[in-house]
């Protein structure tokens, strides 16, 4: 490599021979096919070593491939190069009077690299950003394109694959007609009864909810309430609403915020957080995130508040979101309703993997699985356990790469090879 390349964050350093950004489908057929190992790097968003191929291997970008954005309105869906971004895909839907059914915090991520690692938004009846896929495209080990799409017995473990699969270079996702959203924020929700049918109560109040805090005190400093205009107005009364416009972060300026007080506005540009015109911040952060069933939703965030001395130290903040159940095999939210701890650490390796080795261990009598893209030190062994479709994700790799030439040292380690 001629360049140094890094993730978004800044602390993961790739050890690649080689990096190519390719223009077309035909080269990266060509360089797949004549490279030993390969992994593909999306927006990088990534804070663990899931896109590194090893110092022999390949490393591809599809940012460079024209983008392809064709909705058919009468059909509902959108078919999207792999590079593109949210952000970008959901200017061209909403053109079209349509709309994702749900978006991630960030819109800036690409749309293949956040449905291969479960990435989500929240809502108690939305599920992962994958459940919207009806088609993933992908060029396999020999430099073929194969299409698998929802009719086929090899999709559950089609696009939630860890790249493990080969380069995705397209996918078709189902669309709804365009809506709108106002998004409400209230401080200071406690922690103290907060029992397992209030925090439903709490999570199912609008079309999409998030709680916020910093765990220095016990319960949520914020909490972001986003309603779709065609759905009633909600009734929060555990929480006052916000004086003046918050960020996610306590001390950070709103201004990067997606627009808060009610102002109604298209459904993607107040279902991020952030706005998609504005770089959220610099990178200066690493991120880990636990996904386990919601039942035990009141319970674990009890055991986290049990050990708040030592979190929050090394903790911007900590999201809590829902994600309905899906059927993807290597999904976190595979089988069943979920509830998403997600930390914001400061940018300290030494310091923050300690402390993510307590609040795993305080976890882990709820089985969560961590998310495929942050930083984790659960056990592989403890990882594979927790997933029923795994045996069937392994014959699909065996099948379609063969020569394992997409299973880098990440994705070995939790398929157990």
């Amino acid at each position: 490599m001629t360049e140094t390349i890094t993730n978004w964050a800044g602390n993961i350093t790739y050890t690649a021979k080689e990096l190519h950004r390719p223009y077309s489908l035909g080269a990266i057929g060509t360089l797949v096919a004549g490279s030993a190992k390969v992994r593909v790097l999306g927006s990088g968003h990534s804070f663990n070593r899931i896109a590194e191929p090893g110092p022999e291997g390949l490393l591809l970008s599809i940012a460079d491939l024209p983008p392809v954005i064709d909705v058919d309105r009468t059909a509902r869906t959108v078919r999207v190069s792999g590079g593109v971004r949210y952000a970008e895909l959901a200017r061209a839907v909403y053109a079209h009077g349509l709309a994702l059914p749900n978006m991630a915090s960030l819109p800036h991520i690409s749309v293949a690299g956040s449905v291969a690692t479960g990435t989500h938004g929240s809502g108690v009846g939305n599920g992962p950003l994958a459940s919207s896929v009806r088609e993933v495209e992908l060029v396999t080990g020999d430099g073929g394109v194969l299409a698998i799409g929802r009719d086929d017995e090899r999709f559950g473990g089609a696009v939630t694959s860890l790249g493990a699969l080969g380069v995705v270079t397209a996918l078709t996702l189902d669309l709804e007609p365009s809506f709108d959203v106002e998004q409400h924020v209230f401080t200071e929700l406690p922690l103290d009864g907060l029992d397992p049918a209030a925090f439903e109560t709490v999570m199912a109040s609008a079309y999409s909810v998030s709680l916020f805090t910093d765990w220095r005190a016990p319960g949520f400093r914020q909490v972001w309430l986003k309603r779709r205009t065609d759905q009633p107005l909600p009734d929060f009364p555990w929480a006052a609403p916000a004086a003046e416009k918050l960020h996610p972060v306590p001390g950070m300026p709103a201004v990067n915020c997606t627009e808060q007080f009610g102002v109604p506005g298209p459904w993607h540009e107040r279902l991020p957080h952030f706005r998609a015109e504005f770089t959220p911040s610099s990178g200066a952060e690493l991120q880990s995130e636990y996904l386990l069933p919601r039942e035990y939703a009141v319970d674990a965030l009890r055991a986290i508040d049990g050990i708040r001395e030592t979190v929050a130290p090394v903790l911007q903040t900590c999201e809590v979101r829902t994600v309905a159940a899906d059927d993807q095999w290597l999904s976190p939210s595979y089988g069943r309703d979920t509830v998403a701890l997600h930390f914001t650490w400061v940018e300290d390796t030494a310091a923050v993997l300690p402390v993510v080795r307590r609040l795993e261990a305080a976890l882990d009598a709820f089985e969560p699985r961590p998310h495929w893209g942050k930083v984790f030190a659960v056990p592989s062994e403890v990882v594979r356990g927790r997933y029923p479709r795994l045996e069937d994700f392994r014959a699909l790799a065996r099948e379609l790469d063969p020569g394992r030439k997409f299973a880098n040292a990440f994705a070995q380690d939790i398929l157990g090879e």
